[in-house]
């Protein structure tokens, strides 16, 4: 018999999950690794996914708790999308993605996990990255550590190269 060993996992069923939201809890105190938070703009931060459908999910999203795109200034989602935009360039820089999956769920009923909290999933995607696991078993294989994805990723974020591409 075959072994397949997710060891993160353990983290996820026995950490106490946070009280509030996610996406409220990122307050600049020096714990940005810790949080996974890779970048912050004058409106929007990005931060990784802890529980990635893929090496290098990110997620990005407005300091302000927001259910509604409708409730978004102008100037939020130009920096929202602008952010996003980033987020493509690092991981292109870094990883040389084939493609990218970006989206919102709004709602519960749309697939929100944070459905109070508007954030966008932008997924870099490979040819044959999808295979039987994720169909069959609902595993999903991470080539390696996050924090290690984590430290790759974040020197992209401070690059003039990938900010102004």
């Amino acid at each position: 018999m075959e072994r397949l060993w997710a060891p993160w996992r353990m983290e996820y069923i026995l950490n106490e999950k946070p009280e509030g939201c996610i996406f409220c809890l990122k307050d600049g105190t020096g714990r940005d690794r810790e949080n996974l938070l890779l970048y912050r703009s004058e409106h929007s931060f990005v931060m990784m996914n802890r529980y990635p459908y893929c090496i290098g999910h990110l997620l990005v999203s407005p300091y302000r708790h927001l259910s509604d795109l409708s409730n978004l200034t102008d100037s939020e989602m130009l920096d929202l999308f602008a952010t996003v935009r980033l987020s493509c360039n690092v991981l292109t820089a870094k990883f040389s993605p084939q493609g990218f999956n970006i989206g919102l769920n709004l709602s519960k009923m749309a697939g929100a996990g944070v459905e109070d909290h508007i954030h966008m999933h932008v997924v870099p995607r490979w040819g044959g990255d999808t295979n039987f696991m994720t169909v069959i078993a609902d595993v999903r294989i991470m080539p390696e550590n996050i924090l290690d994805t984590y430290d790759k990723l974040l020197p992209g974020f401070r690059d003039e190269n990938c900010i102004t591409s």
